[in-house]
């Protein structure tokens, strides 16, 4: 179930919270495509950068990483608007990093489609000239998308990165994944260098209460979904 972020050609699985059907692309992205909306979380772009400031060298293509895959799940999807769920930026001055080639990139991404940065834990106070607007949550519908989950029905949240550990021919992996109980969903981070938290940690159980939810596993070429309490 090796994860290298291809095109599925499976037909896309399906992520459904509080009543509406999303469906979840294999790089870690959901759409809804009744208002062709896309959602990702946690781009942490230029953590390569805020690394290299604490003196710990990491290879400074990060961001172009990020950036790439993100281009080719909206040139799939085409949606009218993006949502990004928060800590798009590894830090505070992380937007005052990106390198002209990086920024061109996002302004390309943005023309002719709606963009709301949502705030995160990492970027709290986000500056106005990145294009799109910025808010600390939204609400569409039966559906409030933010940062930080707190539990509430109808949630689709980022910050925790879930990640499934499972069994497969033989051998544990683990990837990342959607968790959902069908009343609300925390989504995988997307960035290059962002890591994860099993769905077996206490703050899963927090959220979800028990372990009757699902994790949507991000494979090879298509999204499994699996029962958490068959997650080590």
């Amino acid at each position: 179930m090796t994860n290298r972020n291809t095109t599925s050609c499976f037909p896309p699985e399906r992520v459904t919270v509080a009543g509406v059907t999303f469906a979840a692309d294999l790089a870690g992205a959901l759409f809804w495509e009744d208002e062709r909306l896309l959602i990702v979380s946690d781009l942490h772009l230029e953590k390569g950068s805020s690394f290299a400031q604490r003196g710990v060298l990491l290879p400074p293509f990060d961001t172009a990483a990020t950036l790439a895959r993100l281009s080719a799940v909206i040139a799939r999807h085409d949606p009218r608007m993006v949502i990004a769920l928060g800590d798009s930026f590894h830090d505070r001055k992380a937007h005052e990093r990106l390198s002209p080639d990086d920024r061109q990139t996002l302004s390309a991404l943005q023309s002719r489609r709606d963009w709301i940065w949502i705030s995160g834990n990492h970027d709290p106070a986000l500056p106005r000239d990145l294009g799109g607007v910025v808010a600390d949550e939204v609400a569409i519908g039966p559906i409030v998308f933010r940062h930080e989950p707190t539990g509430a029905a109808g949630e689709i949240a980022g910050h925790l990165h879930p990640k499934a550990r499972v069994s497969t021919r033989g051998r544990s992996v683990e990837r990342r994944c959607f968790a959902s109980d069908g009343e609300r969903a925390v989504m995988p981070a997307f960035g290059a260098y962002t890591g994860g938290l099993s769905i077996r940690d206490v703050a899963f159980a927090a959220i979800f209460q028990t372990l009757a939810f699902t994790a949507h596993v991000l494979g090879d070429r298509r999204v499994h979904t699996i029962a958490a309490s068959r997650c080590y």
